[in-house]
């Protein structure tokens, strides 16, 4: 709960939606629960026409609609927007970098303090380089332990890309100041899988090979591609979601016990795990790895138009907009073990989880008539929607027979604690204001997630799938996904009970 120092946070492309959905909701949340240092100030940086007046009044609609809190008083706002500036910019204009550089050590003199400053890159990737190049010159980058500079993904589109990107920041600043963010690793459950393998003596000696039999992570949305269609169709399930979520999820599951938490111990530890995985060899892509693009579908009450029919995408498009994986861990904890990712949209449920089955009893001494119902004994940990962690196992059903059925032991965030579970960005802005950076990818992370991909996406690239799209939308993907799990003689955890009705955001 440490308060940070007196910060400055620029946000080069302000007038964008992330800045109007996410970041400064998870700002304003963050100076209503007294998180904020006394002296914060942000300045908002965009080609767009805004003054002042009009660029607060645009931020101030974003919080009523996306702010956990809901609708803000105009007292609570105007408090805070108080903190909140705009300056319409040249991003290709050196200039305007010494500029910003005065205005920033003008705000510092009068604090009499020198604050923090955190440049917060919310453009398309193509900018970046230029943008912290004349940061550099603007000598804004100079102190390691005062200049930090936060970079949204994608990092790169390919391996290629990406060591060219981390050439480029690197070049210009240390690495220490380079925070690569991806908001899952600010989820209150995510967080939670190190407390849940590393603060209970139950978990970790069953983690192993030795009990568990396979691990499953899925993260599916039921929405399309919405607002970013012009990025999506260019980038597809597998760079948009598998190489940096999913794959941070699996480096957390599959990770050994840190000696400390030191941030740049446990993310030793997290590359480590993607260090090990098995690369998939050019040839058998097609055995452990699926792609699929949802079609229209038609409930009778609604009509839902499949990818190649949504508004500015090409009617012949080979963008995958579902992806599973089968991935091998190469190490003593997870050999032999299979992990199946899978990521979509337009599935037909919002949920993000993740399952850990264990392998079945040795033998079983119930007779079949007590064992008709069976169940694998599994560990489902829930990222989103109602956050929580779930054990599986059998247990005898009431009544004179000996009968078994499948039962849980529930825990639920909602219920177990009183207090508003904060959104991904405000753990996460603030993390960067305090300089931790536990929950941010480090760059050899990052190139190692893409060496486990490129195979995968140079067979796409240069194989047109003959069979899209291949999923109806509002369904759990393609045939093919389930038909590669089913060959293990397993199949999606995933039933009836994970698909409720529930919300769509």
């Amino acid at each position: 709960m440490n308060t940070p120092k007196p910060t400055i946070l620029v946000i080069f492309g302000a007038g964008g939606d992330l800045t109007h959905r996410k970041l400064i909701p998870a700002l304003f949340n963050l100076s209503l629960d007294g998180r904020l240092p006394e002296h914060f100030s942000v300045i908002g940086l965009d080609h767009k026409p805004f003054d002042e007046s009009s660029f607060r009044s645009h931020l101030q609609n974003g919080v009523n609609e996306f702010s956990r809190r809901g609708k803000v008083s105009e007292e609570t706002w105007d408090k805070f927007s108080q903190n909140v500036s705009f300056t319409s910019l040249d991003f290709t204009t050196p200039q305007s970098y010494y500029d910003l550089a005065n205005t920033m050590r003008s705000q510092s003199q009068a604090w009499d303090v020198e604050a923090d400053q955190i440049f917060y890159l919310a453009v398309a990737p193509t900018l970046i380089e230029l943008i912290v190049t004349a940061l550099n010159e603007a000598k804004l980058l100079s102190n390691p332990e005062k200049s930090r500079v936060v970079v949204e993904k994608p990092f790169g589109r390919d391996l290629a890309s990406a060591c060219q990107l981390n050439r480029t920041l690197t070049r210009v600043m240390n690495e220490s100041q380079i925070f690569r963010i991806d908001h899952y690793l600010g989820k209150e459950t995510v967080q939670n899988i190190l407390a849940i393998r590393f603060a209970n003596s139950l978990f970790e000696p069953i983690w192993n090979r030795r009990y568990i039999d396979n691990v499953q992570i899925t993260v599916a949305e039921r929405v399309g591609i919405e607002h970013r269609r012009h990025y999506y169709d260019s980038a597809g399930a597998l760079r948009d979601m598998m190489e940096n979520h999913l794959f941070q999820l699996l480096g957390l599951i599959a990770m050994e016990a840190p000696v400390s938490f030191d941030q740049d111990e446990i993310r030793n530890k997290k590359v480590d795990v993607l260090n090990a995985i098995r690369l998939i060899d050019k040839d058998h892509v097609g055995d452990f790895a699926i792609r699929g693009q949802y079609g229209p579908e038609n409930s009778g009450a609604s009509m839902i138009s499949g990818y190649r029919a949504e508004p500015n995408v090409n009617s012949d498009s080979n963008t995958e907009t579902y992806a599973a994986l089968k991935l091998h861990i190469d190490n003593w904890r997870w050999q032999d073990v299979p992990f199946y990712l899978r990521t979509g949209k337009r599935l037909a449920d919002r949920i993000a989880e993740i399952s850990l089955q264990f392998r079945p009893v040795p033998h079983r001494a119930f007779p079949d008539s007590a064992t008709k119902v069976w169940a694998p004994n599994h560990l489902q940990i829930r990222v989103q929607k109602n956050e929580g962690i779930s054990l599986h196992f059998q247990a005898k059903k009431p009544g004179t027979a000996f009968t078994l059925q499948p039962a849980a032991m529930k825990f639920s965030y909602g219920e177990s604690f009183t207090q508003e579970t904060p959104e991904a960005y405000e753990t996460l802005l603030i993390d960067v204001m305090n300089n931790d950076a536990t929950s941010f990818v480090r760059a050899d992370l990052e190139t190692v997630a893409w060496s486990v991909v490129s195979p995968i996406l140079e067979v796409w690239q240069n194989e047109e799938p003959n069979d899209f799209p291949n999923y109806t939308a509002g369904s759990w993907g393609p045939k093919a996904a389930d038909a590669m799990v089913e060959r293990d003689g397993r199949a999606w955890l995933l039933d009836a009970e994970s698909t409720k009705e529930g919300d769509d955001a």
